[in-house]
């Protein structure tokens, strides 16, 4: 119904802003990482956006990028999950970092996000893989097991899911490595040292 937004950001608060739009004041839900990107009141403000409509409810959800609102949509296909968990999921993860837990089957990663149980990152997981390894393919690289401890090890210090998983597709597959051994290896070839 309403696709996207671009009009005047009039108020910002925690998990919402307004973007007057031809005059007309629009309450837009939205995860910290698109709310960071905003700027400030008075800033034109442009959004993706997704319009939920219950039959006690309709509202309206924002993301700075097409890669969150396919995200989001994707997890609330899932029964049970609504938009409310859907938000704090991107809010508490970047994209990135939540496609490669998906796409790695790291559900107890996913659990540590607030509001949503071993149970439910296991629906997660489980529901979404195929769907965002077709959709993602090219941001996540193919990983063997021992690897995906490392890219999770590097996004976590700040790396993209394309850098860590390259840098961890570089390492040689020994046995011998320890984990920190490995982390090492790949931030020496992310570094160039």
């Amino acid at each position: 119904m309403i696709a996207t937004l671009k009009g005047r950001l009039e108020y910002r608060g925690d998990n919402s802003v307004i973007v007057n739009v031809g005059g007309i004041g629009f309450r837009v839900y939205a995860p910290s990482s698109t709310l960071n990107q905003l700027g400030t009141i008075g800033d034109e403000a442009s959004l993706y956006t997704h319009f939920h409509l219950r039959e006690d409810n309709a509202s309206l959800y924002g993301f700075i990028s097409e890669k969150e609102l396919v995200l989001f949509r994707d997890i609330i296909s899932i029964s049970g999950i609504g938009p409310k968990v859907a938000l704090a999921a991107l809010s508490a993860l970047d994209p990135e970092q939540l496609v490669m837990a998906i796409s790695t089957g790291d559900s107890e990663f996913i659990s540590q996000v607030p509001g949503i149980g071993k149970k439910m990152a296991n629906r997660i997981v489980v529901e979404l893989k195929g769907k965002v390894d077709k959709q993602w393919k090219e941001s996540v690289l193919p990983l063997t097991t021992e690897n995906a401890d490392v890219v999770s090890a590097l996004i976590s210090l700040g790396y993209s899911v394309r850098e860590a998983s390259q840098a961890a597709s570089r390492i040689p597959t020994s046995s011998e490595l320890s984990l920190e051994e490995k982390v090492k290896q790949a931030l020496q070839q992310l570094t160039g040292e």
